[in-house]
């Protein structure tokens, strides 16, 4: 039996599973005010020396930690916030898809 729709805070009826126009929007907006602060990849040092590190690092270990499918992203196990040290760290590297990194990763990190 299909479980049933909820109202939003706005008023509409939502289908379950689904989120409301206005819940969409107001994500966006906080990414974007998110965004405006953040410093680009580049000044925050993903750049040609890093792709060219990320690259060789995928083809030494070309599988998802998480759930072993293709990886295309390599996360920093620890965040560095900056720390150039930590950056570099090959040992906090780790091999990631991006939907486990976009995923799962983001969800450990925010702590929910």
């Amino acid at each position: 039996m299909p479980k049933p729709p909820y109202i939003c805070t706005c008023g509409n009826i939502v289908p379950h599973g689904e989120r409301c126009a206005c819940q969409i929007a107001r994500t966006r907006a906080r990414n974007k005010r998110h965004d405006a602060n953040r410093p680009s990849a580049a000044r925050r040092g993903y750049n040609r020396a890093w792709r060219s590190a990320r690259d060789a690092f995928l083809k030494l270990y070309p599988t998802c930690r998480m759930c072993g499918a293709p990886a295309t992203v390599v996360d920093h196990i620890k965040a560095h916030r900056g720390d150039e040290r930590l950056f570099w760290d090959r040992t906090n590297w780790q091999p990631l898809c991006a939907p486990c990194h976009n995923r799962h990763k983001q969800r450990q990190e925010c702590g929910a």
